[in-house]
C-alpha cells in the first residue's frame, strides 16, 4: 500500500473543482434520508458533510489515509458524521453500508479489482456504489511537464525506483472490472471536465496540493523546492491562455452500480 500525506487546510483552498464534481455527483443520487454511507477518500470532509445533511436519519463515515486531511475533516462536527484515518486499500467492512461514495479519490488506488471486491463485501444487500475519479487522458499537461522534469540530470537519480502514483484506466477497462465484481445495473461512462484555472496562482495551488506531492516524497528538501518551482513555471508556460487563465485536461470516469 502506498499513501501520501497532504495538507488538509491547503487542499481545502485549492480543490474548488473537486468540490464542484462532488456536488454534481451528490445531485445525481436519490436519498431516502436513512442510508448508511461510506465516503472513500473524504479529503477535507466538505463533500462528506453534505452527504450527512442528506441522510439525517442515517450515518456517514468518511475515511482517508492522510492524517492532514482527517485532522481538517474532524473540525466538522455532526451527530451522524464520523471521520476515520484509514487507507482505502485496507477496508474490511461486512454488509455495513447502503451506499459507497467516492469523489476524485480512486485514481490513487492502483488495484481496482481488490477495491471493488472490498466494496461489494461492505455493501448491504441491494446497496450501491457511486464513484467519480480520473480516467485516461486526465492532466495531460501536468504529466508531460513532470515526466520531463524527472528525466533532467539534477533529478533523474531520485526517481530510479519511482512508481507512478495513479491508476487512470480507459473507461472500457473500468466497466469490465465492475462487471467482474458481480455488480448489476452497471453504468460506467467518461466525462470531459477540462478546466480553465482563473489565474496562475490557482493552478499553482492545485499543483502544490495534491498533484506534486508524490514526487516531492522522493526528493531531498532542497531538490524538492527547485523541482516544484521548475514544474510550476513550465506548467504556466504550457497552459496559460491569452486571457490569463490556465487550461488543463480533466477526464472523469463515473460509475453507478
Amino acid at each position: 500500500m502506498t499513501s501520501y500525506e497532504f495538507d488538509g487546510k491547503k487542499y481545502k483552498k485549492a480543490s474548488s473543482h473537486q468540490k464542484e464534481w462532488g456536488q454534481k455527483l451528490i445531485s445525481e443520487i436519490h436519498f431516502f434520508g436513512t442510508e448508511k454511507v461510506l465516503d472513500l477518500g473524504c479529503g477535507d470532509g466538505s463533500i462528506t458533510s453534505q452527504l450527512a445533511d442528506l441522510v439525517p436519519d442515517g450515518r456517514v463515515l468518511g475515511i482517508d489515509a492522510s492524517s492532514g486531511m482527517i485532522q481538517t475533516a474532524k473540525q466538522i462536527r455532526k451527530s451522524n458524521l464520523e471521520f476515520l484515518l484509514l487507507d482505502i486499500n485496507a477496508i474490511a467492512f461486512e454488509e455495513e453500508f447502503d451506499l459507497i461514495f467516492s469523489n476524485a479519490a480512486l485514481h490513487w488506488i492502483l488495484d481496482h479489482e481488490s477495491l471493488l471486491e472490498n466494496c461489494s463485501r461492505a455493501l448491504c444487500p441491494g446497496g450501491s456504489v457511486r464513484f467519480n475519479f480520473a480516467g485516461e487522458g486526465n492532466c495531460a499537461n501536468f504529466y508531460a511537464v513532470v515526466r520531463e522534469a524527472m528525466e533532467m540530470e539534477d533529478y533523474k537519480e531520485y526517481f530510479s525506483d519511482f512508481s507512478w502514483p495513479w491508476y487512470m484506466p480507459p473507461v472500457q477497462t473500468c466497466r469490465r472490472l465492475v462487471e467482474q465484481a458481480r455488480f448489476r445495473d452497471i453504468k460506467v461512462w467518461l466525462e470531459n471536465a477540462d478546466r480553465y484555472f482563473p489565474d496562475e496562482d490557482a493552478i499553482i495551488r492545485w499543483i502544490d496540493q495534491p498533484a506534486i506531492v508524490p514526487f516531492l516524497k522522493h526528493l531531498p528538501t532542497d531538490k524538492g523546492k527547485t523541482f516544484r518551482d521548475l514544474v510550476a513555471g513550465r506548467m504556466i508556460v504550457r497552459t496559460k491562455q491569452s486571457d490569463g487563465t490556465c487550461y488543463e485536461t480533466f477526464r472523469r470516469i463515473s460509475t453507478d452500480a
